[in-house]
């Protein structure tokens, strides 16, 4: 059985990452004025997500989110083109947070578009028509941009120890690793690779063969992320020490709750819970091995999430056996959390 209490779940709870200053330089509040709304939002492959916030002490208190799967990048992998469908479920999403901006009064805000923007052939196309349509200014940032955001956003979470850490985040287009050295307050990018699987572009670029069995195509979608993560693996070599392992995404806090037995999701359960990797990699194939409809009625995954959870499992899976951490750190915070830090940290 070994140490029972490697078994159970565990949290990792850090006070806030300070913020160096609530305001940008010069333009300090004056006493007894309204404090400051700042605004990030992601706009993924798969996700619309939205964070507004204010200084608070060292970090910040959330006013107002918002999150929708709006898929926008179904079907890319075929056509090379955002389609119609997506792009007006995105938009109606995109008016939704352009509203919360205006009613809370947001004082400073960045919105980032990520891998489905960054491939598709028509997406400038659609970043001047969401300004038009919404006022949204979307950004399009590159890999290594999107992998410093997140770890940004998330380093807190990281368990003490010595050597390097390796955060992750699982997107719907694309997953980026990033080895970091956090022995200072700022963690210190090591190393990073993005590879082109996320969860909607891995579903879609390895369909299953005709009567091929659900093992099966699992292991060939695990071994076709384990062949993007390759050069990576080969630049960073085995871990050194004690692993540490850090995920953020829809895929990690999922997996967490159907660990956990929640019958909703809550975040407060799952942000910076601490679960042994081999609890994840048997939630992992447990899911792997159910068809669609089974794994629709999985409290936490439901319709939403049924036909993505199990290149999201093969993703995690490939990531375990490049660094095999005993355990991993679950993170309900990421990009948009790292986008706030940097706007309250002003110009550096």
């Amino acid at each position: 059985m070994g140490d029972p209490s490697a078994q159970s779940p565990k949290r990792h709870r850090p006070g806030p990452v300070p913020a160096r200053s609530a305001d940008p330089p010069g333009k300090r509040r004056a006493r007894g004025s309204e404090p400051r709304h700042y605004a990030a939002l992601d706009l993924g492959t798969n996700n619309c997500r939205l964070l507004i916030a204010r200084p608070q002490g060292q970090g910040f208190a959330v006013i107002d989110a918002f999150s929708r799967i709006v898929r926008l990048g179904e079907g890319l992998a075929a056509s090379g083109r955002l389609s119609d469908a997506a792009i007006e479920r995105t938009i109606a999403a995109l008016k939704i947070c352009a509203e919360k901006l205006k009613r809370r009064n947001v004082t400073l805000a960045r919105s980032v578009a990520t891998e489905a923007c960054r491939r598709a052939s028509n997406g400038p196309e659609f970043i001047t028509r969401v300004l038009a349509e919404t006022g949204i200014r979307l950004d399009i940032i590159s890999a290594e941009e999107e992998a410093r955001l997140a770890v940004l956003g998330c380093h807190a979470l990281l368990e003490p120890g010595d050597g390097p850490a390796l955060v992750f985040d699982i997107g719907g287009g694309s997953t980026e690793l990033v080895l970091v050295d956090n022995r200072e307050p700022a963690p210190r990018v090591l190393d990073w690779h993005s590879a082109p699987w996320g969860v909607v572009s891995l579903t879609e670029g390895v369909p299953p063969e005709p009567d091929e069995a659900l093992i099966d195509h699992y292991a060939r979608m695990r071994d076709r992320v384990a062949q993007a993560f390759a050069p990576f693996a080969a630049r960073v070599g085995r871990p050194v020490g004690v692993p540490r392992l850090l995920g953020t995404s829809g895929t990690v806090t999922t997996l967490a709750s159907v660990h956990l037995g929640l019958s909703a999701y809550d975040r407060s359960a799952i942000d910076g819970l601490i679960v042994p990797a081999d609890a994840m990699r048997e939630v992992s194939g447990r899911l792997a091995a159910m068809n669609l409809s089974e794994r629709s009625r999985v409290p936490c995954i439901g319709s939403e999430r049924a036909d993505l959870v199990v290149a999201g499992c093969a993703i995690l899976e490939a990531i375990l056996d490049l660094w095999p951490a005993e355990r991993l750190g679950i993170a309900d915070r990421g990009i948009r959390e790292g986008i706030l830090r940097r706007l309250m940290q002003g110009p550096a």
